[in-house]
């Protein structure tokens, strides 16, 4: 089980407080955009081994969105922070490294 905190009010909770929805920091298409590259907004995405960044909303306390840095092998959790950012942010792109050498923050290991 997972052991999460908001970003937004603090808690920290088993994951069965949050709700998770999908991969963090995609890049939306607007009304200009062609039908391929919406086709690959809406059903592309990535599935890493390792790290990965991935929305979840605190469901049963504040309900705010906020994005999570994640193993998805060890389930380890490195880090909450706020759904308003475009990357996150580098004390847990540090964080990460230290536990990962040759991470980038393309999310590609060495």
């Amino acid at each position: 089980m997972l052991l999460l905190t908001c970003p937004h009010c603090g808690v920290s909770a088993e994951e069965t407080e949050f709700h998770p929805g999908g991969e963090a920091h995609l890049k939306r298409i607007g009304p200009d955009g062609d039908d391929d590259a919406f086709m690959g907004y809406l059903f592309e995405r990535r599935n890493p081994k390792g790290v990965h960044f991935e929305r979840w909303r605190h469901a049963f306390g504040c309900g705010k969105w906020f994005h999570l840095a994640r193993c998805t092998v060890t389930l380890e959790v490195f880090g909450a922070y706020r759904a308003d950012v475009h990357a996150p942010p580098a004390e847990i792109v540090e964080r990460i490294q230290a536990r990962r050498p040759g991470w980038t923050p393309e999310g590609e290991d060495a």
